[in-house]
């Protein structure tokens, strides 16, 4: 039985040279066990949501920018003479407001949800 085990062990599975999961092996002993697999998964698991949740809190900011820069759109157009352009801004400025307080609204919704849960 002894023979059976140790001819076992070393007929075990290998990892490529350049292979993904080399960083799967947390203790470096060259075994990737399903404990250091399941920790890897959920590691790239926590490291997605974080870049998802810093994309969508830089969206919700560059939303912002932009609200408060609008207005200076609408100045600027008309000082340079184009008085269409300024026209056209000042007509959308309503529906762009409502617009971009939705984008923000829920950005700050779902991460008041998420805190609450």
């Amino acid at each position: 039985m002894s023979a059976i085990k140790g001819g076992m062990n070393n007929m075990g599975k290998q990892l490529e040279t350049n292979s993904v999961l080399n960083d799967a092996d947390l203790d470096g002993d060259g075994i990737v066990t399903d404990e250091e697999l399941s920790r890897h998964e959920r590691m790239i698991q926590i490291e997605n949501n974080d870049k998802k949740e810093d994309a969508q809190r830089n969206m919700a900011w560059f939303a912002l920018g932009g609200m408060l820069l609008y207005p200076f759109a609408v100045v600027l157009a008309h000082a340079l003479g184009l008085e269409q352009a300024g026209k056209i801004l000042g007509d959308m400025a309503a529906t762009y407001f409502v617009s971009v307080a939705a984008i923000v609204a829920a950005f700050y919704g779902k991460e008041a949800y998420t805190k609450g849960k």
